[in-house]
């Protein structure tokens, strides 16, 4: 299974649009978001996706109530809260913001997860900590590194691809 990994859109919504568009060509069955969308406007264009979703929120999400609104409007968007425990092609994936870096590294390190995709840093990263892939999409927005990046990851090889929008 091939699933699209993304964080920290922060509204802006040209590269929302390219990473979705991205993601579709990608052919992915499932994307996975850890958050920071900031404005429930995003949501409607991660809509646009071919595929599910699953997201939790970030530190910067403002109005969870209308995010979780705008979540609930799309059949194929699953907003799961600040953590998700993830069963996807044969791999259990957990997926946080990582604004808590004790308990990322508690996750990584204590081997309760195939896989852990965190966000929040907006530096792409992708490591294996004692076993566990850890993987950080980068940032779609491209603020703070100017470069924009989403990531795909291949459950049957755990090869992830990183990739500049």
């Amino acid at each position: 299974m091939r699933i699209g990994l993304l964080s920290d859109t922060h509204d802006n919504l040209q590269m929302v649009d390219a990473a979705v568009e991205q993601l579709n060509r990608e052919q992915v069955g499932l994307v996975l978001h850890a958050g920071d969308y900031v404005s429930p406007f995003v949501i409607p264009r991660l809509a646009n996706l071919k595929s599910p979703m699953i997201g939790v929120f970030g530190n910067n999400d403002g109005d969870r109530q209308r995010l979780v609104a705008q979540f609930a409007e799309h059949g194929r968007l699953n907003l799961r809260g600040t953590f998700a425990a993830v069963a996807a092609g044969g791999m259990t994936v957990g997926l946080l913001h990582g604004d808590d870096r004790e308990l990322l590294q508690a996750l990584a390190g204590r081997k309760a997860f195939d896989i852990v995709i965190y966000g929040h840093t907006h530096q792409a990263e992708v490591k294996n900590l004692g076993g566990t892939l850890v993987v950080n999409p980068g940032e779609v927005c491209g603020y703070l590194t100017g470069r924009p990046t989403i990531a795909v990851l291949d459950t049957a090889t755990r090869d992830v691809e990183l990739i500049s929008l």
